[in-house]
């Protein structure tokens, strides 16, 4: 029997209409439980009139904003399907995924005028809102406050547990990107899974700087913390320092955040960083990629135990989490399996691996996604006997806590070796000078494949490529140190601040393999 999805706005709506969901930090808007239900309402009312069915996919290319709430909650009202796109995408690359998923209805801010209106034309997407846009203008768009103010009357829809609510487009491995399927299910079961170790309640009040068209903006902690009724704060444009204002803000009182490491990494090397009191934080999660040890130090000695967890957008994306208790006596471990969800590690045999040896994690559980959207193909070969195979290389200690070593794609075998970048950077984040590392495995005639480190110095920083080398030796088996060094000003990052790596090897790679012929 499939369990029913239930209306998280109108129970909170219900409950505490007055109390303030969301904030946006940009323009000092609110919007109370009650406005939050019934703009959904209103939206979803809109939806249908326009013939918009369950199942019917609607296209989101929106900043941080409040209104992303609004459609998502307006879709799950309806039965549609909500799909964020990545706005920092190329257009090229948005014109796949919406060839692909072929949404009835796209809805942009009307600082993408531009490019949705090219991507509708060429999409043939039906419908288009644009927020906050002049309804006078040359564009084809209906304002998004003029469909909310229309008299149309909502048809509730049913659905359940298993229907699909939303498509996170991910990175594929051929090229193309794959559309992870997210049902309420998952989504439901992320809160409780986050929700608990997190202190998630009504009370909660998280700022949130990572993109919400990405898992770990939306369902770290954003959703759970409207599932239970607390509050956020919405950040447009992540800046070091304004951000530790609002964390350090008793006016705001913020009680948890969550980042991927590089904004954790630049709070700590913010001149204000030590003189910022956070002491009103609850939980501040960190995930996304392996974080480097000085990190984490960094933020325990401010009194601050980062949450190390690890997750994907299959697996909604909570999978794996570090109890607070746990924080500082195992830094640099993910954690153990949260509470609704199984994991393994395997050999290439599919063998579980005894503690200690690296293998790859698998996990299954209510919080997996079925598969992908339109890739029958791809979601065969992701499981195995129900099992997600994550790509990831990880291993148990003797306490069964979970390390993650690294992407197995971005581990390089030099002489036979295994060589994890993750494990090489964490050595190199001991060098005071250094801002930013990435370690990539470049050919080598003799070895196969060496590293190359490409490092970013602080302003004040000065280190040679033999320094760096000297410290490697000193602290890494040989086969694992860098046989040569890179400066440069910045590395590349998607949006929500990882390192690419496959830039960083098609900048350097290509061109040490064609040294090397």
């Amino acid at each position: 029997m499939s369990v029913k999805h239930y209306d998280w706005t109108k129970h909170q709506a219900n409950i505490r209409p007055n109390k303030i969901a969301i904030k946006d930090l940009d323009t000092g808007s609110e919007l109370s439980y009650g406005q939050l239900d019934l703009r959904a309402h209103k939206l979803g009312a809109w939806f249908q009139a326009e013939g918009i069915k369950k199942g019917d996919r609607i296209a989101l290319l929106l900043p941080n904003m409040p209104e992303f709430f609004e459609i998502q909650f307006a879709c799950s009202k309806i039965g549609a399907i909500c799909l964020p796109l990545n706005w920092r995408l190329s257009e090229k690359e948005l014109e796949y995924i919406l060839n692909d998923s072929s949404p009835s209805l796209l809805i942009f801010d009307a600082s993408f005028t531009q490019v949705a209106t090219s991507l509708s034309k060429s999409c043939a997407i039906k419908h288009c809102l644009e927020i906050d846009g002049d309804p006078s203008g040359d564009n084809e768009s209906i304002s998004y406050e003029k469909a909310l103010s229309s008299d149309q009357q909502l048809s509730e829809v049913e659905s359940f547990h298993c229907d699909t609510s939303m498509i996170m487009y991910t990175s594929g491995t051929t090229g193309h990107p794959k559309g992870a399927l997210i049902t309420h299910e998952m989504t439901f079961y992320n809160c409780v899974n986050l929700g608990i170790p997190s202190k998630i309640s009504s009370d909660a009040i998280q700022l949130i700087v990572l993109p919400l068209f990405h898992t770990g903006g939306l369902n770290c902690y954003a959703n759970p913390i409207l599932h239970a009724g607390g509050c956020l704060l919405l950040m447009r444009d992540f800046e070091p320092g304004k951000a530790l204002g609002i964390l350090g803000d008793p006016a705001l009182a913020v009680t948890h955040f969550f980042a991927v490491p590089a904004p954790y990494q630049f709070m700590m090397q913010h001149k204000d960083f030590e003189r910022t009191d956070l002491g009103r934080i609850q939980s501040a999660g960190v995930g996304g990629a392996p974080c480097a040890e000085a990190i984490l130090q960094a933020w325990a000695d401010k009194g601050i135990p980062l949450l190390q967890g690890w997750g994907m957008t299959e697996t909604s994306p909570g999978g794996i989490g570090l109890d607070a208790a746990d924080a500082l006596r195992k830094i640099g471990s993910a954690g153990k399996a949260l509470l609704h969800t199984e994991i393994k590690i395997v050999d290439d045999k599919g063998d579980a691996v005894a503690d200690g040896v690296v293998g790859e994690l698998l996990i299954k559980g209510p919080n997996i996604t079925p598969g992908y959207w339109n890739n029958p193909e791809e979601t065969e070969k992701s499981f195995v006997d129900g099992w997600l195979l994550t790509g990831d290389a990880a291993k148990f200690d003797e306490e069964g806590f979970v390390y993650i070593v690294d992407r197995w794609k971005d581990m390089c075998i030099s002489g036979g070796e295994n060589v994890y970048p993750a494990e090489v950077e964490n050595v190199l984040y001991q060098l005071p000078q250094i801002a930013e590392a990435a370690i990539i495995g470049v050919p080598n005639e003799k070895w196969g494949e060496t590293g190359k480190a490409v490092l970013v110095l602080k302003e004040e920083g000065s280190l040679s490529s033999d320094e760096v080398i000297a410290h490697c030796l000193a602290n890494l088996a040989k086969f694992k140190v860098p046989q040569s060094v890179e400066f440069i000003d910045a590395l590349p990052r998607n949006a929500t601040g990882k390192i690419l790596k496959r830039e960083i090897r098609t900048r350097y790679v290509d061109v040490s393999a064609a040294a090397i012929t």
